[in-house]
């Protein structure tokens, strides 16, 4: 058995699933480590399967964990094993991206074709700015890093409060609302430039 290079003493024995859950349940943040580094992968595979591989799937498996932490209380050792209510959130978190995905599909296609049902005659004046600005907005959403991005979705999308996205989330209120003034401070200096350049 390898042991401790100072010590030579051997490493103590990671606990068991059921142990690393009631740890978990407890609070125990080493139990958080455990829990991501044995069920990590599994929950990763899900939103692979289902988002497929990138930004979107990463996002689900931080979002997953966050939440089962902040929410730890919820969960009961003696209910069922954890890996399966980790399993569950994770679920959630994968519904909750085909919602904003379709929603910025539709958002998308409604400028789109708002913009083509513009008068031909107006092509020198540009697209309708109301249009164009949504364009803007949808294209800048896509640029900004999690969990900002998610968090503006969220307030704009779907007109949750600040308080909301945080209990939704497990983002403390007053990170919430620095993600969200740092955000709209960027996308309002970026769509100063690419409005101005495509209005021009």
């Amino acid at each position: 058995m390898a042991g401790n290079a100072v010590t030579g003493l051997p490493h103590p024995p990671e606990p068991d699933d059921g142990e690393v859950a009631r740890r978990f349940a407890a609070g125990d943040e080493r139990a958080l480590a455990w829990a991501y580094e044995r069920w990590g992968p599994q929950l990763y595979g899900l939103a692979v399967r289902a988002l497929g591989a990138g930004p979107d799937a990463e996002d689900v498996l931080q979002q997953s964990f966050v939440s089962a932490w902040n929410g730890r209380a919820g969960y009961r050792p003696d209910a069922g094993p954890l890996p399966a209510w980790l399993v569950g959130i994770c679920r959630h978190r994968i519904a909750d991206a085909w919602v904003r995905r379709e929603r910025q599909r539709r958002e998308s296609d409604a400028a789109l074709s708002s913009a083509r049902l513009q008068p031909t005659g107006d092509v020198d004046a540009g697209l309708d700015t109301a249009v164009t600005d949504r364009v803007l907005v949808i294209a800048e959403l896509e640029r900004l890093g999690q969990p900002q991005r998610g968090i503006l979705e969220l307030a704009f999308f779907e007109d949750l409060t600040h308080a909301q996205i945080a209990e939704r989330t497990g983002i403390p209120l007053g990170t919430v609302k620095s993600h969200i003034r740092r955000s709209l401070e960027r996308l309002r200096s970026r769509l100063e430039v690419d409005g101005a350049a495509l209005h021009s």
